[in-house]
């Protein structure tokens, strides 16, 4: 095999590799059919407007979003979800209240992402823990972020 054909073969595995790790990005409709099927329209009191608009201010709607802060810990997925409290990653300080892997928070399957979000909400007392909630979502008319969305 010439040194061509490896190369060939080298790059098409990549390509590979990195469709694999593609971000799933949701829809802002799509998402708002999933978290009420989940439970979350009216979790704690919180409306489904709450969750849509924390998502967009927090990842984007991005379930892949991986945000590493100053103090070393990652914050994961489309919640955001952070390392050091919530989910385990590799360092061996994490506390992980959610029991989930946070790795398991970056998958297109949001069961994992919503299950800890709502100890969150419950253990937090609320939905303070999201500073793009906190900033741009909290106190505001959120009707218009499920508006022409079919939510059953």
């Amino acid at each position: 095999m010439g040194l061509g054909m490896k190369a060939a073969g080298i790059l098409a595995l990549i390509g590979c590799l990195v469709a694999v790790t593609e971000p799933k990005v949701y829809t802002r409709c799509k998402l708002a059919k999933i978290f009420s099927r989940a439970g979350l329209d009216n979790y704690r009191g919180f409306s489904l407007g709450n969750w849509i608009c924390m998502a967009y201010y927090e990842s984007h709607y991005n379930t892949t979003a991986q945000t590493v802060l100053e103090d070393g810990s990652t914050d994961y997925g489309i919640f955001q979800i952070n390392s050091f409290t919530w989910c385990r990653s590799a360092k061996l300080q994490d506390k992980n209240h959610c029991h989930v892997a946070c790795s398991a928070l970056l998958t297109d399957d949001l069961t994992d992402a919503i299950i800890c979000a709502k100890k969150i909400v419950k253990e937090t007392e609320g939905m303070n823990y999201w500073q793009g909630w906190k900033k741009h979502c909290e106190g505001k008319d959120l009707s218009e972020w499920k508006k022409g969305c079919e939510v059953s």
